[in-house]
């Protein structure tokens, strides 16, 4: 319990309840003395009453869970009459412990009486209930649209980790060594409160307010006494007629659950596991390695362990593998969603899955209708869409690349390039572009028009195959590019830093690789001759080979780009927060980014028995005393209102942020311009990176097919029960108690 000794009358009140003016009893937690939460009023009845239906538990009768979960998650013991609501008269003596509150027509504040003789501050808090069967509820912290770090997805990264990769590590455990440190040196300038460490708590008991209330007016006619009067001839007869029709209803429902419903549920289970043995046949191949290394840049230090699965060199496999992965969780999901009415929906702890889940169906309906569309223009127009393509690869990646290059074996710019060398390495480029066109594009572009079909077909299974497909495509169709671009980026680096070694013998200075520093060393005259004429040599072809490479590795970067946003359709396709953001604008308090406290201006209203009791005074004293004042009945008030914030936008497309901070960092970083101005390998962007943020809101490891079996049975039994709850249930349900499970348990089981 929180002591609550700073002489302040604390109230939480739910302002659905402003709007009754008939007498009432006020019901809800005593969180201390001067600490209560309001959660109903029952009307029509006495406190001595209500008192006693709380301590025998009248008022939780008929409840579909145990009672003893909502004691348990509101951390209180017991329900009280915390006063009474519009009462005629105010009491003789005023009672901080027994509240006397009034609602008055049109206001949208109630009244608490507190006289200035208490010595007390009233402060009421304002909210409204959240609806739990709408899945609302309050938060301190933003609700999580992923599985987080601990769940994403473990796939090894397919390039190994550069410069830049290796940097960002060293300087994130730079940053957090330093936040480390300045632990040790900052001043706490006081410990947390009970109040403020009980905040959590209020939350939780704003969470169940909505049921709870509904509960106890539910069984408000239990309380008092009760008459009933005999049913007359007409009401017997009507009532016979809806007998006889229900225990017909009720015995063809019964005949439908005992023999025809299992027998569909035990069919549709087959279908389930089915699919998953088929499923997970396909995952294995797809994840099966392949006797292959992963690219390891010459310049790493750090060795890169693992092995190379199909998932990891094509998109279409990377696709295929992620709608399997998807399809293999949602059994788990559904049972997560269906443990939600197993027990109370005051307890949030499946909202995220259901977002989730939900985006998931919407993502994929959204890409095969997508697909159907895309799908039926691409066979319906198989033909011209071929030879667009080839057109396209012909004039890009064949003929464009033979015009580029034939323009830079002359003047290219009016640049006066070494004839020799451009000729050498034109000649070199053409001859493979010629071997290329002659080979594997001859055999591709006759074939297009069947290729684009396939595509089209492909599409009836969402517009992602397609885009993969194309991407795979665009891969296949510029294995020249990169050939050059390595080609001539590994001369260009190579003559860089025979240049560079050079010019420290001009100095007198040579690089000491074992130190990794430069120092002094006297050369003969001969190696200073020979030094001379190599730099000379090959200072004046630098030019030619600068020309040639910044042509290659442009292309690249071009080609790059093109996947990149091809990689980035299939984010958007497969992890857009289309539901999380129909949330936000449909009902945002399923949404919780946080709670806001905000302080309402004072206003003072006047009750009837004020009016009369000062009407009384004024006659009393006569017409002299009408400068004075009448008596204060209330002590100073505060009025705050409490809001939950949605979650922002910021927070629903956090992770697209991280994914272009992640690009950003990786191609437009100054390391990463240096890298590509001195002729060293950048390599791309790894598609376990790409693919990270749709793997975000899968697990780490898919259930097995015994353990959906096992999930599938379990879901199946507690759906098919409607009233009876499983052994396994009542377990978990009386482990979950608390502390005071135990004695709460005993009492209203």
């Amino acid at each position: 319990m929180v002591e609550n000794n700073d002489g302040m009358l604390r109230i939480f009140w739910p302002n659905s309840l402003n709007r009754t003016t008939t007498p009432g009893v006020i019901v809800g937690w005593k969180n201390s003395e001067l600490d209560f939460f309001v959660i109903t009023v029952l009307e029509d009845v006495e406190v001595r009453n209500v008192e006693s239906a709380l301590r025998m538990g009248m008022l939780y009768r008929n409840s579909p869970y145990p009672v003893a979960r909502i004691f348990q998650l509101c951390d209180r013991s017991a329900m009280h009459v915390l006063g009474t609501l519009n009462h005629p008269d105010p009491p003789e003596t005023f009672d901080p412990t027994r509240l006397c509150a009034f609602t008055i027509s049109g206001a949208k504040r109630p009244y608490v009486y507190c006289p200035a003789s208490a010595g007390l501050s009233v402060q009421i808090v304002l909210f409204d209930p959240p609806n739990p069967t709408q899945m609302q509820y309050m938060s301190l912290t933003p609700i999580s649209l992923a599985l987080g770090r601990d769940h994403s997805s473990g796939r090894e990264p397919l390039y190994s980790p550069d410069e830049v990769e290796m940097q960002e590590e060293r300087e994130r455990e730079r940053v957090s060594q330093l936040v480390d440190k300045l632990g040790f040196h900052s001043v706490v300038r006081h410990q947390p409160t009970q109040k403020e460490l009980a905040l959590n708590a209020i939350l939780r008991q704003i969470n169940c307010a909505q049921e709870v209330a509904d509960l106890l007016q539910k069984n408000t006619p239990l309380v008092g006494p009760r008459r009933k009067r005999s049913l007359s001839v007409s009401e017997r007869v009507v009532e016979s007629a809806q007998s006889l029709y229900a225990f017909a209803a009720w015995s063809v429902w019964t005949l439908f659950m005992n023999y025809a419903f299992p027998t569909l549920l035990y069919l549709f289970k087959i279908a389930i596991i089915g699919h998953r043995i088929l499923a997970e046949g396909v995952l294995q191949i797809l994840e099966w390695p392949l006797p292959l290394q992963r690219l390891q840049l010459p310049e790493s230090r750090r060795s890169l362990s693992g092995t190379v699965a199909l998932k990891d060199i094509s998109a279409c496999c990377q696709q295929v593998h992620l709608r399997l992965q998807q399809f293999s969780y949602h059994p788990t999901q559904y049972s997560l969603l269906r443990r939600r009415h197993a027990t109370w929906s005051s307890f949030p702890t499946t909202n995220s899955d259901y977002i989730r889940f939900y985006n998931s169906l919407w993502l994929v309906a959204n890409d095969v209708i997508i697909g159907i569309a895309l799908g039926s223009f691409l066979s319906d127009n198989a033909q011209t869409t071929s030879q667009f393509i080839g057109g396209v690869l012909d004039e890009y990646t064949i003929e464009g690349l033979r015009r580029m290059i034939r323009w830079l074996m002359s003047f290219p710019g009016g640049l006066k390039l070494n004839t020799e060398l451009a000729a050498f390495l034109g000649d070199l480029f053409l001859w493979v572009i010629e071997y290329w066109s002659s080979t594997t594009v001859m055999l591709i572009l006759p074939r297009l028009p069947t290729i684009v079909y396939f595509i089209g077909c492909s599409s009836f299974a969402g517009a992602s195959m397609p885009i993969a497909i194309f991407s795979d495509l665009l891969s296949l169709m510029t294995i020249h590019v990169y050939s050059f671009y390595v080609a001539s980026a590994r001369i260009f680096n190579w003559q860089l830093t025979i240049i560079v070694s050079l010019f420290h013998l001009f100095r007198g200075k040579k690089r000491n690789v074992l130190r990794n520093r430069i120092d002094n060393c006297d050369y003969d005259l001969d190696q200073l001759l020979l030094g001379t004429i190599l730099f000379t040599l090959l200072f004046f072809l630098l030019p030619t080979v600068v020309v040639f490479y910044l042509t290659f590795a442009s292309a690249r970067m071009v080609i790059i780009s093109l996947k990149a946003t091809l990689d980035t359709c299939l984010a958007c396709l497969n992890h857009f927060p289309l539901f999380a953001l129909m949330l936000r604008i449909k009902d945002s308090k399923r949404l919780p980014g946080g709670v806001h406290f905000r302080l309402l201006d004072v206003e003072q209203y006047r009750l009837r028995w004020q009016e009369e009791e000062e009407l009384a005074t004024s006659e009393e004293e006569g017409e002299g005393d009408d400068d004075e004042q009448p008596e204060q009945f209330s002590s100073s008030f505060a009025y705050i209102r409490l809001s939950s914030t949605p979650l922002s936008l910021r927070h629903i497309f956090e992770q697209y942020f991280q994914l272009w901070a992640r690009i950003r960092q990786h191609y437009l970083s100054p390391k990463v311009i240096f890298r590509l101005l001195t002729g060293r390998f950048v390599p791309p962007l790894g598609r376990s990176e790409m693919y990270g943020l749709q793997y975000s809101v899968l697990p780490r490891e898919r259930a097995t097919i015994s353990e959906v079996w096992k999930i599938l049975s379990e879901t199946m039994t507690v759906g098919g029960a409607s009233s009876s709850r499983s052994p396994a249930q009542s377990r978990i349900q009386k482990a979950d108690l608390g502390p005071y499970g135990g004695v709460i348990g005993k009492r209203w089981r």
